[in-house]
């Protein structure tokens, strides 16, 4: 959790519900404890800044944030292969600033166009090949060898 928060994959009014199931399974450290009791509607800035106490009370420590974006992005190919995102739906965040590192990261990075005007413009009337080449991208990037801590 503490990866897909650094990448910006979870809501601050998520993190209470987060916190309780934490608990649930066994993790507990004081400020988890009051984060699961706060309600959805608090404080965006006050319910990251407790949510980040409690990692820290429980000795985990907040990836950086490029190397969680990079996980994101595995994560995200691994949805558009497995169906649960269309490839149109992957313009909708900004990958292409991600800081890529590997030969399958810019490969797939570089199939996702900027914005959805892009996709038009980029890729013609051929979206089909378009869509072929980004599930084939996007599996060479989640068969590749993990990268740095896992997240």
């Amino acid at each position: 959790m503490a990866c897909r928060y650094q990448a910006d994959e979870i809501c601050p009014e998520d993190l209470p519900v987060i916190a309780a199931e934490a608990l649930a399974a066994g993790l507990d450290s004081p400020t988890l404890c009051e984060l699961a009791g706060w309600p959805r509607h608090a404080d965006a800035r006050d319910i990251r800044d407790a949510f980040e106490q409690a990692l820290a009370e429980s000795g985990i420590e907040l990836p950086d944030p490029s190397l969680a974006r990079r996980h994101a992005l595995r994560r995200l190919a691994a949805r558009l292969i497995d169906g649960e995102t269309a490839p149109a739906d992957l313009v909708t965040d900004d990958w292409w600033e991600t800081e890529v590192e590997t030969a399958a990261e810019r490969s797939f990075v570089a199939l996702i166009p900027q914005c959805e005007c892009c996709i038009e413009y980029t890729l013609g009337l051929d979206q089909q090949t378009w869509t072929a080449q980004l599930r084939i991208a996007a599996l060479a990037l989640t068969s590749s060898p993990p990268i740095g801590p896992g997240c």
